[in-house]
């Protein structure tokens, strides 16, 4: 096919940009090519408020056609958290057709080599970045992020995310060289002599199993960094949560046809209700490597039985806060409030236990008792979702009934510091919007053991108490090793405290936020300077991003010849 993007037009627009990031990664200072702010959109190409609102609504009650090999039925049912059915259909696969297809651009993606393979993938990430505002109301309407969420998490922060995962695929695959020249002395005899070339191959057809509360900030890791290194992708996103990733493999079709290469390398794997067509994929032999978020019970089924592919995970955890004393008493509140409030807890980030000693901390407010603490706590919370408008802003609307569920009963666990309450969205009045609730749980207790020990995804978060500061860094370490953490947090202004806290950090590899008071949260990583997840512990497999994430995606292929 006849390319409308040259190999030189898509150096000399995307190279600066990779390099830039390339530093980033190196350096781990801040760095973003994708604007934070709604407003920062609007010219060279990229739609504003008004245009990406309209794309959007222009998608509802329609057919999404991709023009994929092996359509066999249009499905979809998209139901927004926000209360509006989406309409929109979607190609179903025949699997037979569609993955046989995937494969026969593999060859020529893969002898274009690393560099146009990663500004390929840029160019994809900037039609997406184009498309920020329409993608944000698709993530809106699909996750039940609040609209500045989706925006920045959907948006930027997602693309970010996946230009980070291009820039560590090419540093891997440039690690060796095209070829060398090898001579080898035989002292009277001559030499031996060989020239060797290196190329990087693709492991076959990767597989992304995407999640309903982050579609793109969690599927594009693994998306961009098997078609960096070479391999088809196949989108099969979650059911509630199609249009965002189907919008994603719509774009890198139409990039990969205009750069002359098959767009089959990516394609859209949407299911009929109920169908779960995800365990049928997963082990068919044409997939090698797999990509997925969600609950520990299907994450560690993959692990299992996928064993044909190369298996990253990203699963359930119990992200623990250690409150043992603080400098910034206010700040501390403010910033632990602000984090178990952002979308309603619906971030594998989210702090769940806070371990408090029961005879309370000192802070630069004099001491304060373990009730004290809690109460204080509750009160802001409640302060800072106080005003409905606000609180509609941070907290969004609840993904899906089994969380509400999990909400409600979460009050027969233990006492009650702070309840939930109903918001009403003006805006969406059919969407279910509620409040953090707070339980207070004796750490001693083997019934409260059962609820802190056990990830609650939502807005539930559990105030423990326990004898010492001691006793929480070895609850702590319990908990990391046993149940998986995403996050670590800390308050404490004790240079021993905050040493053991470290030091169990190291030993059970989970990442972690010390007295963080300001405007920076524990639920929340930058891309190319912050990890997301540590692969060490139960909770992920992998980390986002690091070397390990990408290098296994391909391998080297080895030629030698007489010289």
């Amino acid at each position: 096919m006849a390319a409308e993007l040259t190999a030189h037009q898509l150096i000399a627009q995307h190279r600066p940009t990779l390099d830039k990031a390339l530093e980033a990664i190196r350096t781990r200072a801040y760095w973003s090519p994708h604007p934070e702010h709604p407003k920062a959109y609007g010219e060279s190409g990229s739609q504003d408020a008004a245009a990406g609102k309209a794309a959007f609504d222009a998608l509802l009650g329609s057919r999404l056609d991709l023009g994929q090999p092996g359509t066999d039925d249009w499905t979809g049912g998209e139901v927004s958290p926000y209360g509006i059915e989406l309409g929109i259909t979607y190609p179903h696969a025949d699997l037979d057709v569609l993955l046989p297809a995937m494969r026969a651009g593999q060859g020529a993606w893969r002898d274009a080599g690393a560099e146009m393979r990663a500004v390929v993938c840029l160019e994809i990430l900037k039609r997406i970045s184009d498309r920020t505002h329409e993608f944000a109301h698709a993530v809106m309407h699909t996750s039940g992020q609040a609209f500045m969420m989706a925006f920045q998490a959907g948006g930027p922060h997602a693309q970010d995310r996946g230009l980070e995962a291009v820039a560590y695929a090419y540093v891997e695959q440039v690690r060796t060289p095209d070829a060398a020249e090898w001579t080898k002395p035989q002292g009277k005899r001559d030499p031996l002599a060989l020239t060797k070339t290196f190329k990087p191959v693709p492991r076959g057809v990767a597989l992304v199993i995407g999640c309903n509360t982050f579609p793109t900030w969690n599927g594009y890791p693994g998306l961009f960094a098997s078609l960096a290194t070479g391999n088809a992708v196949l989108v099969k996103p979650h059911p509630r949560a199609v249009l965002p990733l189907a919008l994603t493999v719509q774009a890198a079709r139409q990039v990969l046809a205009e750069a002359g290469f098959d767009p089959n390398l990516v394609a859209l794997a949407a299911e009929r209700p109920g169908e779960g067509i995800a365990k049928t994929l997963a082990v068919r032999p044409e997939i090698r490597i797999i990509d997925y978020t969600g609950s520990t019970a299907f994450g560690d089924w993959l692990e299992t039985h996928a064993r044909q592919a190369q298996v990253y995970t990203e699963k359930a955890g119990v992200n623990t806060v250690v409150v043992d004393s603080t400098d910034d008493y206010k700040g501390m509140l403010s910033n632990l409030a602000f984090s178990l409030s952002l979308y309603s807890g619906q971030m594998c980030t989210t702090p769940q236990n806070l371990l408090i000693p029961r005879d309370g901390i000192t802070t630069d407010q004099g001491p304060k008792s373990y009730d004290e603490v809690v109460a204080d706590l509750a009160r802001s919370v409640s302060g800072l979702l106080g005003d409905d408008a606000r609180a509609n802003a941070l907290l969004g609307a609840i993904v899906n009934p089994d969380v509400t569920a999990r909400l409600e009963a979460a009050a027969g666990l233990g006492e009650i510091a702070l309840a939930s309450r109903e918001v009403t969205n003006p805006d969406f009045p059919r969407a279910v919007v509620r409040t953090p609730v707070i339980v207070k749980l004796d750490g001693a207790k083997p019934d409260a053991e059962a609820a802190y020990m056990s990830e609650c995804f939502g807005p539930v978060s559990f105030a423990v108490a326990v004898d010492s500061a001691q006793d929480a860094v070895e609850l702590l370490r319990r908990t990391i090793r046993d149940k998986g953490a995403m996050t670590v947090g800390a308050h404490t202004t004790s240079q021993e405290v905050e040493q053991a806290v470290e030091e169990v950090c190291l030993e059970e590899c989970a990442q972690l936020s010390l007295n963080l008071t300001g405007g920076v949260y524990v639920n929340q990583t930058a891309a190319f300077s912050d990890f997301h997840g540590s692969g060490g512990n139960p909770a992920a497999n992998a980390a986002l991003c690091d070397g390990a994430f990408v290098a296994n995606r391909f391998r080297v292929v080895e030629v030698r010849r007489e010289a």
